[in-house]
């Protein structure tokens, strides 16, 4: 199986920079987009956006190693950090540590990347952690480090990264490029080639026993953040998530090779879908002070319990859609009564309905206060 790490040329990644000018040019004006949107909302809120922004990426960055995380622990972690009024639930280490990731690369973003950073990264990811042999350093162990799946006795190795011993010497090649490559650098890249080369370079290297993706995201993260001269607050994570298969077959495919032209234009256009989906959550968020402004006094608390449920899942709403069995479950109230309240909040317009009989759902008409 030859490995790129294995190519004569490693670690000079070959790509046809006039396949991703169109991309990169989209990305500066999505960018401007963005910026424009957050600056829309109260400078008082803007923490709380920033709160649902990182929790969603800290969510879905571990929900694509197959690790289910309580987004409002990590939410509570994420307000005990910034300063901010808690409900002081419990948050277990996990939740803390990847919340502590998201606040250290949010707001070091500027700063230039070294082992040491790396180091810390790690140590918070892997809080609570107790199965590895080594936090916070390089993976120093003899065997190989492989990504398999399949079964035990005959396993499918994805990909094989360096030994041990030739990490150290490769992610000091590593962090002199991601150093030279930022704006004023000594060799400047555009944002996403920047972005996607260093993910697919990080994740070829395989620094670490475990996280390595999730550290890998991290960085794409902070080199699109110091070409933008500000955080990029994009839910990147959240729109790898959706197409996770997609996204460990390319890595796969190019883990195998040194010319990554067709790594760099799906992750840069997954970048661009990242934006949109920012762009769909920060007008959520505004519609969402909006909606609480308009039916402020106007709804029974049965109905704003059920609202702020509704706010919690997102855009998106439930899967399905909320349904009258819904609404019993959350209000504990009689079916009769939850039928009376379903329909004055579609009359009221808080509410929308399709459907009809047992297949009746309902969602959030929170489109109507994006404005």
């Amino acid at each position: 199986m030859l490995m790129n790490w294995t190519q004569s040329g490693w670690p000079n990644f070959r790509y046809d920079a006039a396949a991703l000018h169109s991309l990169e040019q989209q990305f500066l004006l999505s960018s401007g987009e963005v910026i424009g949107a957050v600056r829309h909302i109260d400078p008082n809120e803007r923490d709380l956006l920033r709160i649902e922004l990182l929790s969603d990426e800290a969510v879905k960055t571990s929900a694509i190693e197959g690790e289910t995380l309580d987004r409002l622990s990590v939410q509570s972690s994420l307000r005990r950090q910034l300063g901010l009024a808690t409900d002081r639930r419990s948050v277990q280490p996990r939740e803390h540590g990847i919340a502590e990731l998201m606040i250290d690369v949010y707001g070091s973003y500027a700063l230039p990347l070294d082992d040491a950073t790396l180091f810390s990264w790690h140590v918070m990811l892997m809080t609570g952690n107790r199965h590895l042999e080594t936090i916070g350093a390089y993976r120093t162990h003899t065997d190989a480090m492989q990504i398999v799946s399949g079964n035990l006795n005959r396993p499918t190795i994805h990909f094989e990264a360096p030994p041990s011993a030739q990490v150290p010497g490769e992610m000091s090649y590593f962090l002199a490029w991601f150093n030279e490559t930022v704006p004023n650098g000594t060799s400047l890249l555009p944002a996403l080639t920047r972005a996607a080369l260093s993910h697919v370079w990080f994740e070829s290297i395989h620094p670490f026993e475990d996280g390595n993706g999730r550290l890998g995201r991290a960085l794409a993260e902070k080199a699109l953040a110091q070409s933008l001269g500000q955080p990029s607050l994009i839910l990147l994570s959240f729109a790898i998530e959706q197409n996770r298969k997609a996204y460990y077959a390319q890595l796969e495919q190019h883990q195998r090779t040194l010319d990554v032209t067709e790594w760099l234009v799906w992750f840069g256009q997954t970048v661009l879908a990242a934006q949109q989906l920012t762009l769909q959550r920060v007008r959520f968020y505004i519609a969402k002070a909006h909606f609480y402004g308009r039916f402020r006094g106007v709804l029974n608390p049965r109905q704003e319990k059920v609202v702020a449920r509704l706010f919690e899942a997102g855009p998106e709403g439930f899967v399905g859609g909320l349904s009258a069995d819904n609404y019993l479950a959350i209000t504990k109230t009689s079916r009769a009564t939850a039928t009376r309240d379903l329909q004055d909040m579609v009359d009221k317009g808080a509410l929308t309905r399709s459907g009809r009989l047992r297949f009746t759902r309902y969602g959030l008409n929170w489109e109507r206060f994006a404005q």
